[in-house]
């Protein structure tokens, strides 16, 4: 007995250490990737482009799409979601997939905004911090904002407005329905769900946004079946 309390007393260290280690290099680089340009900076790089979309002009419908099939604990939780990345790991798991991701919407702001898109442990810990930052000086509508105007859509479109203007020739407070699921979908895989590229994968994958927003109660059954 007391040999297992010496091991368990011993691990316990160990796990405490190497728990401090991770979070310092995450936290290092975060660091030095702001030395190159503070988050501020980098933040004003997105809001001051032209084709900028503020929240207020984003659709309701769209708002709801993205966050239904992105995050949709958005709005009730912090910069990450222990309570979203269990679920999407055992959804994953039971489905035998990989279509449900755990980061945040504010994770993949972080992301977008601060870091490359290289997949690498590190740039995942600093992406934490990133996240934790743009959380403590940004409210949630403004990194919704962010989000939707700094992520990639396929066909060489980097913002919804492009996107929205892009694909149908609209602005993106008048997209309906089938098109705020669709452009909804598109950034979690651009090159595969590029309407034009992929229409039929694009289309599957709006499917997933639609199911999404009828699980959480954004659409009605009539609107997701209205949806072709």
């Amino acid at each position: 007995m007391k040999l297992f309390k010496k091991l368990l007393i011993i691990i316990l260290i160990l796990v405490v250490v190497a728990s401090s280690i991770i979070l310092i290099i995450g936290f290092s680089y975060y660091a030095n990737t702001l030395k190159e340009k503070p988050l501020v900076s980098r933040i004003e790089e997105v809001t001051n482009k032209e084709n900028y979309t503020s929240f207020e002009n984003l659709p309701k419908t769209y708002v709801n799409a993205v966050i239904a099939v992105e995050d949709h604990r958005y709005y009730n939780h912090g910069a990450i979601d222990p309570i979203g990345i269990a679920r999407a790991f055992y959804t994953n798991i039971r489905d035998g997939e990989f279509d449900e991701g755990g980061s945040t919407i504010t994770q993949q702001v972080a992301k977008n905004v601060v870091f490359n898109q290289d997949k690498t442990l590190v740039r995942k810990l600093g992406e934490i911090f990133a996240a934790y930052d743009l959380e403590k000086n940004y409210s949630k509508d403004e990194i919704f904002a962010l989000y939707v105007n700094s992520s990639y859509f396929g066909d060489g479109y980097y913002c919804i407005y492009d996107a929205a203007k892009g694909y149908y020739k609209k602005d993106p407070k008048d997209l309906n329905l089938a098109e705020a699921s669709m452009l909804a979908g598109v950034p979690n895989a651009p090159s595969v769900y590029s309407p034009t590229v992929n229409p039929d994968l694009a289309k599957k994958r709006q499917k997933h946004v639609l199911n999404k927003m009828l699980e959480y109660g954004y659409i009605s059954q009539e609107e997701f079946e209205s949806v072709e």
